[in-house]
């Protein structure tokens, strides 16, 4: 059984956003979906919906953004002698 990076998607309350997707990429996210349902025995009735739990995967696991947002929050001092 492959191991997938996404899991079961839960329920959240949307915001809508409109992209364009390349054909390819489109094809590649149809086929995702067709996988993950196999994969965990839930029926994805949108595949697009699987667009925001990835780009959430994607960010959550970027070591660079998590580095960046932790810098930034971060309160930093404006005297040199404190």
């Amino acid at each position: 059984m492959t191991k997938l990076k996404l899991g079961r998607i839960s329920d959240a309350k949307p915001v809508k956003v409109t992209i364009e997707l390349p054909a390819a990429l489109h094809s590649d996210l149809m086929e995702y979906a067709e996988v993950l349902a196999r994969e965990t025995r839930q029926e994805i009735s949108d595949p697009l919906k699987l667009i925001a739990p990835m780009l959430a995967r994607f960010m959550n696991t970027d070591r660079g953004f998590a580095k960046a947002r932790r810098s930034q929050s971060k309160p930093q001092s404006n005297s040199p002698g404190l």
